[in-house]
């Protein structure tokens, strides 16, 4: 009788971990990662093109860093795919961390143009892609709730309900 009182236990507090949207203490499986790890400007003007939200961390190698990771790593499972999640690891990409003129990192910036994807930019060149979008710093709180506060303020859509 008691063992059958602990697997109904167990599958009980399973049950319950996987479903909570409150976070209980133990880790979340989030399934593959969701953020998306920047390789060129080439890839980043094509998620741009896509005209959904995207969520930059400008990062390096801290212990900061490995905290943000796991941030990231949860609200990009919980926004997809709405909202795209990239991660520049600056020592390999300095000139386009350098462009954003920052001095303390890692810091996160959200890139956004809806238009963007439905009127992309004249090819005068095959290399060369010109691009524009509105660039927001993210100065909420570093959190799954944070990021659903900040969408909501300015009116990103972030999910199928909204």
């Amino acid at each position: 009788m008691a063992e059958a009182d602990e697997s109904f236990f167990d599958r009980m507090v399973s049950q319950l971990r996987s479903t909570s949207k409150y976070y209980t203490g133990y880790p979340k499986d989030l399934g593959p990662s969701r953020i998306i790890p920047f390789t060129s400007e080439r890839q980043f003007v094509q998620l741009l093109h896509e005209g959904r939200p995207v969520v930059v961390a400008f990062t390096i190698k801290c212990t900061y860093t490995q905290h943000l990771d796991k941030v990231l790593e949860e609200a990009a499972a919980t926004f997809y795919p709405h909202v795209k999640f990239v991660r520049v690891e600056c020592p390999k990409y300095p000139s386009f961390c350098l462009t954003r003129q920052k001095t303390e990192y890692p810091f996160l910036e959200v890139f956004y143009n809806p238009e963007q994807a439905a009127n992309p930019g004249k090819v005068a060149d095959q290399n060369i892609t010109k691009y524009s979008a509105k660039v927001l710093p993210f100065n909420y709180d570093q959190s799954v709730y944070g990021f659903r506060e900040y969408f909501k303020k300015y009116g990103f859509k972030y999910s199928d309900t909204d």
